[in-house]
């Protein structure tokens, strides 16, 4: 089954059922739009230990190709005051399995044989693994100054790996004119009903229950609108009864979503979290109106803070990619500030696992400002 029919966040035309047809004529994007009606309480005993016990509230019918993913744990930290959902306890080890699992059942469905996708990383070793479980030729563009780790593990699953010099916009183009249905992360609607199971397991992990803070990085805003879509499809399931409120956070050195709100600069676009290096991000439009519905906020780190919050990480026993430490930094300052209340249920999804960027800087001095264990 397609995703429903939806409008073009630029023009207002109707379409989106074609997931060939990626975006509209116009050059928009198709909106997010919630599927009423799907999300149907804790999933009854006997369900897969996946994201696929929520099948109803994805917009798939055929087979789904899986290898396991969702379920991922949520850990407090030491001190109790965040809640860590581990998402590089995916297959892959990113939050991209989510969307690229449900994506690539609707394109096989569809009756695609052959995908490209561009992408920093994440999304590129998550469409290349699901396109090989799913016996899909698959090439992904990548950045020329990709890390080596990551380039590794997408050529591991059997893609073609193409450099692409310049900004990463470059990289779309490139991607975007070769053969091949276009598996993108950022456009396809079908990836963000992916990442939006994500809100479904925090209700459950939960008891039922929302978070009151969500803190997350953001880049394209693949996982912001993905929990955007999920938090607003429990609410219209009267499963809570208000949307958590969410703190988007980007690099000071690349924020062209947050220096707006800010009153920033949008910076240069240099940063060590190379997944949130998003100059142009497609859907700016809509991650402003998800942050704002939620009365939620911007905020943005500077890559000594990402590199000081990875190394405490390392000491509570988490080991993630620089990009997946820039949620944490911001709510570990937002809590020190006073700005975030403790007694509040704040989950801080941890995006990408360490072995993403192995080689990645360290915290200068005796672990940073976050603690002692790291080295110069």
């Amino acid at each position: 089954m397609a995703v429903s029919a939806a409008r073009c966040v630029a023009c207002g035309r109707r379409g989106g059922g074609d997931p060939v047809a990626w975006r509209c004529p116009c050059g928009g994007p198709w909106a997010l739009e919630p599927m009423r009606g799907g999300f149907r309480g804790t999933p009854a005993a006997g369900r897969p230990r996946s994201l696929w016990r929520y099948r109803e509230a994805l917009p798939v019918a055929d087979p789904p190709i899986t290898l396991g993913e969702g379920l991922t744990p949520l850990v407090a930290s030491r001190d109790g005051r965040l809640l860590f959902k581990v998402e590089g306890a995916n297959p892959t080890g990113s939050f991209k399995d989510r969307g690229a699992a449900v994506l690539l059942t609707q394109l096989t469905g569809a009756g695609a044989r052959e995908v490209v996708e561009d992408s920093s990383g994440n999304a590129g070793a998550a469409i290349a693994a699901y396109s090989a479980r799913a016996g899909l030729r698959v090439t992904i563009y990548v950045p020329a100054a990709t890390s080596e780790a990551k380039v590794a593990q997408i050529a591991a699953y059997g893609a073609r790996v193409v450099r692409v010099p310049g900004t990463r916009e470059d990289v779309a183009r490139a991607a975007q004119g070769a053969p091949g249905v276009y598996a993108s992360h950022c456009w396809q609607p079908a990836f963000f009903h992916g990442t939006k199971t994500l809100a479904f397991e925090l209700w459950e992990d939960l008891g039922g229950r929302a978070p009151d803070w969500v803190v997350l990085p953001v880049g394209h805003g693949t996982l912001l609108l993905g929990l955007a879509l999920g938090f607003r499809e429990l609410l219209e399931a009267g499963a809570i009864t208000r949307l958590p409120r969410l703190v988007a956070v980007q690099s000071a050195a690349c924020a062209p979503l947050a220096a707006p709100a800010l009153g920033a600069s949008p910076g240069r676009g240099d940063t060590v979290a190379e997944g949130i290096r998003i100059r142009v991000p497609v859907r700016a439009v809509e991650c402003a109106a998800a942050v704002g519905e939620s009365e939620g906020r911007w905020t943005v780190v500077e890559d000594p803070e990402v590199l000081a919050a990875r190394a405490r990480l390392g000491e509570e026993g988490l080991f993630v990619e620089p990009t997946a430490a820039v949620a944490p930094a911001a709510a570990w300052r937002l809590l020190e500030r006073g700005e975030l209340d403790p007694a509040d249920r704040i989950v801080v999804p941890l995006t990408g696992h360490g072995l993403k960027a192995p080689d990645a800087p360290r915290a200068p001095g005796p672990g940073g400002p976050g603690g002692p264990g790291a080295s110069a």
